[in-house]
C-alpha cells in the first residue's frame, strides 16, 4: 500500500511541477473520451465502475487525484495548468463516461491533459 501511495503522490506531484512553469500547456489539442476513475483504487486494486462510485467519491474528496481512462485503457492525469484543483472539474462524472477535450502533454512517462471541457459521453 505505501508503495502506491508514493506512485500516486509521485504522478501528481509531476503533473503540478510540470504545470507550474506555464499557464498554457504546450501540447496537442485532443479530445479523449473515457471513464472518470479515482487513481489510488484504479492502479491499486483495479476498482472502477458505477459499483465503486462512493469509494472513489469519498477518495476524491480526501485528495486522491481522479483522471479519465480513454477506451483503449490509456489514462490521463489532468493538469492544474489553471493553479486550481482537477478533481472539481471531474467530481459530478466519478466513474462515469465523458467526452474531455484538452491539450494533452507527456513527460516522463505520464500522459496529461490540460482540460478545456467534460461533459457527459453517451
Amino acid at each position: 500500500m505505501m508503495k502506491s501511495t508514493k506512485l500516486i503522490l509521485g504522478l501528481a506531484a509531476a503533473a503540478l511541477a510540470f504545470a507550474q512553469h506555464s499557464h498554457e500547456a504546450a501540447g496537442k489539442a485532443i479530445t479523449v473520451v473515457g471513464q472518470v476513475i479515482d487513481t489510488g483504487c484504479y492502479l491499486v486494486h483495479n476498482s472502477q465502475g458505477a459499483s465503486h462510485a462512493v469509494c472513489a467519491e469519498a477518495c476524491a474528496k480526501a485528495g486522491v487525484p481522479l483522471a479519465i481512462l480513454d477506451e483503449a485503457g490509456k489514462v490521463y492525469l489532468p493538469i492544474a495548468a489553471d493553479h486550481k484543483n482537477q478533481n472539481t472539474k471531474l467530481m459530478p462524472f466519478i466513474e462515469k463516461k465523458v467526452k474531455v477535450t484538452g491539450t494533452a502533454v507527456e513527460k516522463a512517462g505520464v500522459n496529461g491533459i490540460a482540460i478545456k471541457t467534460v461533459e457527459a459521453a453517451p
